[in-house]
């Protein structure tokens, strides 16, 4: 496929979204944008506005269905907006220009903030903390994604969440100006970073001082739970619905719901419910999304029937059109 000119940064023409989501999914867009720095995702996001678009924006892919079929419009990738360093001269600048601001070993006492641009992934953050025994990221260990994504969402699960080690995040608006957001003027809740229609372009995280050994042997535990109990390996969305209030399913939660039901194991075409976790659906290889959002309104219609409860997507869904 080639590159066009006719966009302000690199552009793809009918691109394919498939690959670039976890659960290997989906259609083709008209124009996929791919901005190197926050500013070129500025750019790249006013440009498309100018020209009649919504631009949609693509991080990691984790926690997102896209039809089949051609998705009209402008799609922009946030894959090559990987930086990940330390703030210089006690700043806290998330577009540095100076090479040497990449992450460095800690020295004792140092400033223990990261500064991350929106592409950086999720592993690569709880590895470069474990490397410098930050304490913070480690309950993220195995949950997919990028930066971006993780704090729009709020990720994380039992042991702790995206916003508990967020001090600032800089944003885009839909106008297109550029706001930094202390954590204390933001609301996140549970999977919802509060942050509306704003883009993520990057952040400053705060950690806490500990060791690479310490932090190390924490994430490794948390690895190994999640393995037990989620299929971290296949070909999933990772969540498909929000747990609901405790008080309308009698303490349940969305997966438990969902092996209540006897829902485990369902399969519609090559989609499969997850033998091991009911709130995923897998992709056994050859799924399309078809197969995959139908798969998700019979259990919700299922689980309904059953229980009265109406389950709610945590996975978001972009249609095709």
């Amino acid at each position: 496929m080639l590159s066009l000119t006719s966009w302000p940064v690199a552009a793809l023409h009918e691109a394919e979204l498939a690959s670039r989501t976890y659960m290997r999914v989906g259609g083709r867009v008209r124009w996929l944008l791919e901005p190197a720095t926050p500013a070129e995702l500025a750019l790249a996001w006013t440009t498309a506005r100018e020209r009649g678009f919504t631009p949609r924006i693509l991080g990691g892919g984790c926690n997102l269905i896209i039809e089949d079929g051609l998705l009209e419009g402008v799609v922009i990738a946030t894959d090559r907006l990987k930086r990940c360093f330390r703030p210089t001269l006690g700043g806290a600048d998330i577009d540095p220009n100076e090479d040497e601001a990449r992450v460095a070993p800690a020295e004792p006492g140092s400033d223990p903030r990261l500064i991350a641009w929106s592409g950086v992934t999720l592993q690569n953050l709880v590895q470069t903390t474990t490397a410098l025994g930050l304490s913070g990221f480690e309950c993220l260990a195995g949950v997919p994604g990028q930066l971006g994504g993780g704090i729009a969402m709020n990720a994380g699960g039992r042991y702790g969440e995206m916003w508990d080690s967020v001090e600032l995040v800089r944003v885009l608006e839909p106008d297109g100006s550029i706001r930094d957001l202390p954590r204390a003027e933001c609301t996140p809740r549970y999977r919802n970073g509060g942050l509306g229609e704003r883009v993520v372009l990057g952040a400053v995280l705060r950690l806490k001082p500990s060791t690479p050994a310490e932090v190390r042997e924490r994430a490794k535990q948390y690895l190994i739970e999640k393995r037990n109990v989620q299929p971290v390996t296949e070909w999933s969305a990772g969540c498909v619905f929000k747990n609901p209030d405790p008080a309308k399913s009698n303490g349940s939660s969305a997966g438990k719901l969902v092996e209540l039901c006897g829902l485990k194991g369902r399969t519609r075409g090559d989609a499969i419910v997850s033998p091991l976790h009911g709130n995923f659906v897998i992709n056994r290889g050859a799924a399309t999304a078809a197969d995959v959002l139908a798969l998700i309104e019979e259990v919700r219609t299922t689980v309904a029937e059953k229980t009265g409860v109406v389950l709610e997507n945590e996975v978001k869904v972009w249609r095709a059109g």
